[in-house]
């Protein structure tokens, strides 16, 4: 029996349920765990961290499957133009969509939740048992690592639920799997976002009706896909010098993957990030180009955000034509007061990666000159 095979009858084993739905997932997992058994390299700690990941969103989704089953009447509820956040990495956006989450009148994909959406969180009754859990060895080990300041209730990106139909980045930053980002990079998401729609029409079953608030860099390089499955939906995007975002976004993945391989390959991360991040501001560069698409993003400086964090969310919902209440308002100050982020003081050497700052501007080029059209910022006097 392949690997493959193993991970699939686990996940059924594990659940008592047998219907993955469609099967838009299958190309993703076995070239996934293809590269995970030639490349990867992956250590003891990285053998049950991650392939314990991969059965888990297995599971999740056959579980979600089961809920539809029997409640066919899920696929009855509305997505209503939800506001995406698709930004560079590291530019920003976790802190504002942490502020964006503060509103109590949106919904946004919570930490607990995020990788364990079943069941609906509004048939548990009394306290949600996954508050207080980690969603599997992987968070585990992840507990004290380079991580954006948030809670059990804070907000998390789409990567969990795009891994649903095992197209996702956060599995590149598990470990080394140049196949499988190669496959990834061109691949058709479609069926993965209609999948995250899926999911989170689920999370929602129960609720009253709310905006969804929801971001992950990798929608970048797949927007055509994501506007498909959700084709009211609105874009925020911040920005800043792509020289030190490869740099900080490079030192997250060696934080992470280091932990799982004896042998991290730095060269293999700063390629890896620079070809993707490139790759992904073109084509939405490409995507923005489009008739009517740049009305429907609003831009953010990376500086501006660290000056007046709150001032940029009142832009924001301005342009969204919605109000900041005084309890959102009071939320977001308590939020950056308590979270203001700071990098880490002692940078790692960009030569470590293959780095240089004029390599990087050199890939990014077309992109520098649209962000001082996008998101100019003046230093203040």
């Amino acid at each position: 029996m392949t690997r493959e095979r193993e991970l699939i009858e686990k996940a059924r084993s594990e659940t008592g349920l047998d219907n993955f739905g469609s099967d838009d997932y299958r190309k993703g997992l076995e070239v996934l765990v293809s590269g995970l058994e030639r490349e990867a390299n992956l250590n003891a700690v990285g053998e049950h961290a991650v392939y314990d990941r991969i059965v888990l969103h297995l599971k999740q989704r056959l579980m979600i499957e089961g809920w539809y089953d029997r409640h066919p009447e899920i696929a009855e509820g509305e997505i209503r133009q939800p506001l995406f956040g698709v930004s560079l990495p590291r530019t920003g956006s976790s802190a504002l969509s942490f502020l964006l989450s503060s509103d109590p009148a949106v919904r946004y994909l919570r930490v607990w939740e995020s990788a364990q959406p079943c069941p609906p969180p509004a048939t548990v009754v009394g306290p949600d048992p996954r508050r207080g859990n980690a969603a599997g060895a992987l968070d585990g080990e992840l507990q004290g690592g380079t991580r954006t300041p948030t809670g059990i209730d804070g907000a998390m990106e789409c990567q969990d639920l795009m891994a649903l139909s095992m197209a996702s980045q956060i599995f590149l930053s598990f470990a080394k799997i140049p196949s499988y980002a190669d496959w990834l990079l061109e691949a058709d998401l479609t069926a993965t976002y209609a999948y995250e729609k899926r999911a989170l029409k689920l999370l929602q079953w129960g609720e009253p009706q709310r905006p969804w608030r929801l971001k992950a860099p990798s929608h970048l390089l797949y927007l055509g896909a994501l506007d498909a499955a959700f084709p009211d939906a609105r874009f925020v995007m911040t920005h800043r010098d792509p020289s030190d975002v490869l740099l900080s976004v490079c030192a997250v993945y060696a934080d992470i993957m280091g932990r799982f391989t004896d042998t991290l390959d730095h060269r293999y991360i700063g390629e890896l990030n620079l070809r993707t991040w490139s790759e992904g501001m073109r084509r939405a560069i490409a995507f923005r180009s489009q008739e009517s698409n740049d009305a429907r993003f609003y831009d953010i400086h990376f500086k501006a955000m660290q000056q007046d964090p709150l001032g940029e969310v009142r832009g924001l919902y301005a342009w969204l034509g919605e109000d900041v209440s005084p309890e959102f308002a009071r939320a977001m100050a308590l939020w950056w007061a308590q979270n203001d982020e700071r990098e880490r003081a002692v940078k790692p050497d960009p030569a470590q990666f293959g780095l240089d700052a004029a390599q990087v501007r050199s890939q990014f080029s077309e992109y520098l000159l649209h962000m001082r059209k996008w998101a100019p910022y003046a230093e203040p006097q």
